[in-house]
C-alpha cells in the first residue's frame, strides 16, 4: 500500500493522471459561484497543451467564465452540464461553440455515466477536506459545503480521481463522503473556493406580495391535494416564493401535528428549521444550498447525505424521487400543454438549466410549479415554450397570483381544490388574462445554429436551443 497519495501540484496530477487530448474531464459544482477548482484545473491543462477535451460538469456559475477563452482557445470543444448561469450561457447562446451543450438532468447525469454513456477519463473533486489516502468530505475544514452527492458517480466511475482539497487532515478522515478505494490522487492548496458563494441565487423567503400570494395558494394546493398527512414527503427550490410556500406549509403542519418523512433534494436553512421542528424525521441532502444547511449536515445525523445515483438516477433499482410526495418548483415559461422551461431567458439566452427540475417531476406525485402572471412585461404562459426543460405529462399544478391551473389530467385534483373554495381556472385564462396587460409578444427570432440539445432523465433528446442571431451574426 502506499504511503501516501499525495502529489505536489495539479499540474502534476495532470499529468500523472494520462489525460490526453480528447479525452473527458468532469468536476462538481458543491461549491457553487464560489468553485475555484475548475479554472485552476483547466489553467493547469491548457498549459500543458492538452486540446479538445469535453468538460462533464454537474454545473456551470458566472465563476466558470474563464471556459469561454477555453472554449475558443480550442482546449475545450464539448460541455455536457445540468445548469449553465448567464455569462458562458450567453456566450454559448451567440454561437461560440462548435457542437452542441448536452444538458442533462441531475438524475440523468449519473444514470448515464454509470451506464457508460458518458465516460469520464480523470474527475477532478473538490473536497473541502481529505487524508493523504483520499478519504474526503463535504462537511468539515474552511471550505465546508456539506453533500458531496454529485461528486460520487464521478468517484465511482471515472479512470483516474484526483482530490483537490485546502484541508488535508491525518489519516483516516472520519465520516467520509467519498472513500479512499476511489481515489488515485491527493493535492493540497491553498484555497478550493469561497463559500460565500455557495448562498448563489435567490435563498430568501420573498416579501414580494405578488410572490406571497402564490405561496399561500401553494401551500394551500398542498393542504387540500390529500397528500399532507403523517409520512409526508417534500422538495423545494430556493427561490423567493417556494421559500416562502415552504414556510407557510411548516405553519399547516405544525398547527395540524404533521409528521412528515423525509425533506429532499438540494436543502437550505429552511428546511433545516422544519427538520428541527419535527416536521419531518429526516433530511436527504444531495446539495447545501446555504451554511445553516451545511451547519446542519455536519451536526445533526437526521440530516444525511446522499448520491445523485441515489437522489435521482432513472437508471438505479430505485431513487428518492421516486417516493417524492410534493415538489415546488419554478420557471422561466409554462405552456399551455404544461411544459415548462428553465434553460433559456425571455431573449432566448441560456440561463440556467434542468438541474433537478425533471427528475423531480417525473417522480413526485404532486409536481407544483408557482411562477408569476408575468415577468418584465411578458407573460408566464405562452402557446409553446421556446424550450421544453420538463415536459407537461409530468407537471400537474401551475400556480400564479390571478389563479391556479391545473393540468386536465388530473380531474380529481381539480375537483378537490375547488371543493376547498381555490382559484381554479383554465390555463388558456391564465394565458388571456396576462396579455390583456401585456399584449401579445411577438416570437422570440432564433438563428439556424443548434447550441444545445436538451436530453431527459432517460437520455432522449426532448428539445434543441438555437442561437440568439445578432447583428454581427453568429461568432
Amino acid at each position: 500500500m502506499k504511503s501516501s497519495k499525495v502529489v505536489k501540484s495539479i499540474q502534476e496530477a495532470v499529468a500523472l493522471s494520462g489525460l490526453k487530448s480528447g479525452m473527458t474531464v468532469s468536476f462538481h459544482h458543491h461549491l457553487r459561484n464560489g468553485d475555484y477548482v475548475l479554472n485552476m484545473v483547466m489553467e493547469q491543462v491548457a498549459a500543458a497543451g492538452i486540446k479538445d477535451l469535453t468538460v462533464n460538469a454537474s454545473s456551470l456559475f458566472d465563476i466558470h467564465a474563464p471556459l469561454i477563452d477555453h472554449i475558443k482557445n480550442g482546449v475545450v470543444t464539448t460541455i455536457q452540464t445540468n445548469y449553465m448561469s448567464s455569462k458562458i450561457g450567453k456566450a454559448i447562446s451567440n454561437g461560440l461553440m462548435k457542437s452542441p451543450v448536452q444538458f442533462r438532468t441531475h438524475g440523468g447525469r449519473p444514470s448515464d455515466i454509470v451506464l457508460g454513456r458518458t465516460p469520464i477519463d480523470v474527475a477532478f473533486i473538490a473536497a473541502p477536506s481529505a487524508d493523504c489516502m483520499g478519504n474526503c468530505s463535504g462537511k468539515y475544514g474552511k471550505s465546508a459545503c456539506g453533500s458531496l452527492g454529485y461528486a460520487v458517480p464521478d468517484a465511482m466511475h471515472a479512470k483516474k480521481v484526483v482530490v483537490i482539497t485546502d484541508s488535508l487532515v491525518q489519516y483516516p478522515l472520519l465520516d467520509w463522503s467519498i472513500p479512499e478505494s476511489y481515489v488515485d490522487y491527493v493535492v493540497a492548496v491553498d484555497e478550493i473556493g469561497d463559500i460565500n458563494g455557495i448562498v448563489s441565487g435567490t435563498t430568501k423567503i420573498t416579501r414580494d406580495p405578488v410572490g406571497l400570494v402564490m405561496a399561500q395558494r401553494a401551500a394551500q394546493v398542498i393542504k387540500h391535494s390529500g397528500l399532507l398527512k403523517d409520512g409526508f414527503s417534500f422538495q423545494t427550490g430556493a427561490g423567493g416564493a417556494t421559500l416562502a410556500a415552504a414556510k407557510f406549509l411548516k405553519d399547516i403542519m405544525l398547527r395540524e401535528n404533521i409528521k412528515g418523512s423525509f425533506g429532499l433534494g438540494g436543502i437550505t436553512g429552511y428546511m433545516v428549521d422544519m427538520l428541527e421542528a419535527g416536521c419531518f424525521e429526516s433530511l436527504l441532502d444531495v446539495q447545501c444550498f446555504d451554511l445553516k444547511a451545511v451547519e446542519s449536515i455536519r451536526k445533526n445525523p437526521k440530516h444525511q447525505e446522499i448520491s445523485s445515483i441515489h437522489y435521482a438516477s432513472p437508471s438505479a433499482r430505485s431513487a428518492v424521487v421516486d417516493s417524492l410526495d410534493v415538489v415546488l418548483l419554478g420557471a422561466t415559461e409554462v405552456d399551455t400543454d404544461f411544459n415548462v422551461n428553465v434553460h433559456t431567458d425571455s431573449n432566448g439566452y441560456i440561463m440556467g438549466g434542468s438541474g433537478g427540475h425533471s427528475d423531480t417531476a417525473a417522480g413526485a406525485k404532486l409536481a407544483m410549479i408557482i411562477a408569476p402572471l408575468f415577468r418584465a412585461r411578458l407573460p408566464i404562459v405562452t402557446d409553446r415554450v421556446n424550450c421544453i426543460s420538463t415536459p407537461g405529462q409530468d407537471v400537474d399544478v401551475l400556480v400564479t397570483q390571478a389563479g391556479i391551473a391545473v393540468n386536465p389530467k388530473n380531474k380529481e385534483l381539480a375537483l378537490r381544490l375547488k371543493d376547498a373554495g381555490l382559484p381554479v381556472v383554465d390555463i388558456h385564462e391564465l394565458k388571456a388574462i396576462a396579455e390583456k396587460i401585456t399584449g401579445q409578444p411577438k416570437p422570440l427570432p432564433k438563428g439556424d445554429k443548434t447550441v444545445a440539445n436538451v436530453i431527459w432523465r432517460d437520455g432522449t433528446i426532448i428539445d434543441t436551443i438555437k442561437n440568439v442571431p445578432t447583428e454581427g451574426g453568429t461568432l
